[in-house]
């Protein structure tokens, strides 16, 4: 008898969950409902996508564990990413004082187009797994409240309004954040799912350059938003990518919105809590119009918690929850949860009892991580939608900010810090004995009163500017 499972999402959370349930199954089937570019092209149904995207560290791990036959971290430095070391590649100011550089490198992030690597990882699944994608909108889930049998899905041809029915023993929802789930579930006779949004009303905008002539090592240089002024939110990156260029993007919280002109988009990045972003961009050439996407909220659905949840479904990434990309941690916690289900289907089957609800549970704990570190400092924007401060988020705020400002002077708290947002630790890293005395002792040595840049760096910042 044929095993079958579908995916539905051919985005980086359904390749990745694909590869995952290959070595388990007969057939995977992949289902989108785009036409995927053949190269490393922007696709229609990803309206991040355009923006600055980092894959951390865990994120890296996880998906060189589940996609077999081939090193993705290899594949994608051949095809022009980059690899930053967080404690030398790295140029920060936060909300505390400016990160150190040091000598110690830490933990290393990948930073390329989200195009680059969706292409990539589609390539390397399909080269080296069972999984087919097929065109195709899933419409609604076959089976009931007990037990997920399969999909009914549309061709999702112009025009074509025949629709068929899939079996499968496991169905995996990666659909992204506009996943009908809780709606199709509602059909099954699963109700009663808690939802919750937090949303800032952030706006990107993001243009991409070409990089300076000797800027090519320039590190990636971040201007973080400062939560705690009781003002919008005003942030701005430059972020190396393939093909020699800059990604530049610039976020603003509601009421502190980045324009979409030029000489706006411009004008916005100079007048950053430091200019540094602008000065960098204000010579070199830009390659593209300025691109807008508002598709920044915090989504979550506690499916997790659901307490009769069906067999033969899983839901991942983007459509169990979403974060403010501000924070990096979408696409590291869309490979995590393959690195879950792939670690749940060994010496099991895709019908095993309890496999879904397991694979839910485990997968939610990488969205705590992150749906706590994103909404944590979201709540305090003045014009957030959604939550406000609670006692709680008040306490922990005192931790991270003493932490972040112990970072800025101090090696010790800078490696906890790095662990936990790369998604290489859990936040019990942060309990550890070693960083709680470094939180406790503060940074070691005195503030910095600019950017850490080399004598050659700000040769090129004063020539760009």
């Amino acid at each position: 008898m044929t095993r079958r499972a579908v995916v539905i999402g051919a985005g980086l959370a359904g390749m990745l969950a694909a590869a995952a349930l290959s070595p388990s199954a007969d057939e995977v089937i992949v289902l989108d409902r785009d036409e995927l570019p053949d190269g490393p092209d922007h696709r229609k149904g990803l309206p991040q996508g355009r923006h600055a995207h980092v894959l951390m560290a865990g994120g890296m791990a996880a998906m060189e564990d589940v996609v077999p036959g081939v090193s993705m971290r290899k594949q994608l430095l051949a095809a022009g990413a980059h690899e930053l070391a967080t404690g030398r590649d790295m140029v920060a100011l936060t909300p505390e004082g400016w990160f150190r550089r040091w000598r110690h490198e830490g933990p290393r992030m990948i930073a390329c187009s989200r195009a680059l690597l969706d292409w990539s990882v589609r390539v390397a699944v399909l080269a080296n797994t069972r999984a087919e994608v097929r065109r195709g909108q899933v419409v609604d889930l076959l089976g009931d409240a007990g037990r997920v049998t399969g999909v009914r899905v549309s061709s999702g041809a112009a025009g074509d309004l025949g629709e068929t029915e899939l079996a499968a023993d496991l169905v995996v929802d990666a659909s992204g954040r506009g996943s009908r789930v809780v709606r199709w579930l509602g059909g099954l006779g699963v109700t009663g799912i808690r939802e919750r949004t937090v949303d800032t009303g952030l706006v990107n905008a993001t243009r991409v350059y070409r990089v300076p002539a000797g800027a090519e090592r320039f590190p990636m240089t971040i201007v973080q938003a400062d939560p705690y002024v009781s003002r919008p939110g005003r942030s701005g990156m430059i972020l190396p990518i393939e093909g020699g260029r800059w990604m530049v993007s610039l976020g603003g919280t509601r009421g502190g919105e980045p324009p979409a002109d030029p000489e706006g988009f411009l004008r916005y990045a100079l007048e950053l809590p430091h200019p540094i972003v602008g000065r960098l961009i204000s010579g070199a050439e830009p390659l593209t119009d300025v691109q807008i996407s508002r598709s920044t909220r915090n989504d979550r659905r506690y499916l997790e918690k659901v307490r009769d949840w069906p067999e033969g479904l899983v839901v991942l990434g983007d459509a169990l929850a979403t974060y403010n990309p501000a924070y990096g941690q979408g696409m590291t916690v869309a490979a995590l949860g393959a690195q879950v289900l792939r670690r749940e289907l060994e010496g099991t089957g895709l019908t095993a009892a309890g496999l879904a609800r397991r694979v839910q549970r485990q997968a939610a704990r990488p969205v705590d991580s992150a749906w706590a570190a994103a909404v944590g400092q979201d709540v305090w924007y003045p014009e957030t939608h959604g939550a406000r401060p609670t006692a709680a988020d008040r306490l922990v705020t005192r931790f991270t900010r003493r932490l972040t400002l112990a970072s800025t002077g101090s090696y010790g708290a800078a490696a906890a810090l790095w662990d936990v947002t790369s998604l290489q630790a859990g936040p019990a890293r942060l309990l550890r004995p070693s960083a709680l005395l470094a939180v406790l002792n503060g940074p070691l040595l005195p503030p910095l009163a600019g950017p850490p840049l080399t004598k050659e760096e700000w040769r090129l910042v004063a020539a760009a500017g």
